[in-house]
């Protein structure tokens, strides 16, 4: 019996490297050792953060599809946590601050597109962007998550260039989906806080 399709949803899977991130403690030393709003940082973790939008199998099917093809991750060398609903787990910890940055040109993975609807004969949305995962020391002020993010200058912010990137984080909650189209940028480059607010689960 063929496997059962289900409506249209959104699946999201969080890729991370299974051994150290040189690119993750590169930026974690720049900001604490050039960075005002750096300084209280004690821990910075990348992840790619994958979205498929679709008519997707169920869990079992889905998850076999995306850990068989390197169109998305490589099972040698990263760890991926799948997510279908609000309430699923997210890989980050209870103590981390997420900020999501999406390239403005650049969230649509056509190739993997191609190759999952060759391989189900759906035809499927897939957008990815970079998730930083952030523990700051608990004196650091309410602001400090965007002043870090948001480039400003030379020594303002680090993590995301609004001239070419969006920035979105989460306040309390990871929501799902996440990812979707980048808004214009602002004629002065520097794009308002977007705040996301569904459910949070974390394990």
């Amino acid at each position: 019996m063929a496997p059962r399709k289900e409506s249209a949803r959104v699946a999201q899977a969080w890729i991370e490297l299974e051994s150290e991130d040189p690119e993750a403690a590169s930026a974690l030393e720049v900001a604490r050792t050039q960075l005002t709003a750096g300084r209280p940082l004690r821990r910075l973790r990348r992840l790619r953060l994958v979205e498929l939008e679709g008519r997707l199998p169920a869990r079992a099917q889905l998850e076999a599809l995306l850990h068989g093809s390197t169109q998305f991750y490589n099972p040698h060398k990263e760890r991926c946590l799948v997510r279908l609903q609000a309430t699923d787990p997210t890989p980050l910890h209870e103590d981390e601050r997420a900020v999501l940055v999406i390239e403005r040109e650049g969230s649509r993975r056509v190739a993997a597109e191609r190759w999952w609807q060759h391989e189900t004969g759906e035809p499927v949305r897939v957008r990815e962007g970079t998730a930083w995962a952030l523990t700051f020391e608990p004196h650091a002020g309410a602001d400090a998550l965007e002043e870090l993010a948001l480039v400003r200058g030379r020594r303002h912010g680090l993590l995301c260039n609004p001239h070419s990137q969006e920035c979105r984080w989460a306040e309390r909650e990871v929501p799902l989906p996440w990812l979707g189209p980048a808004a214009p940028p602002p004629a002065d480059a520097r794009p308002a806080r977007r705040k996301s607010n569904p459910p949070r689960s974390k394990r």
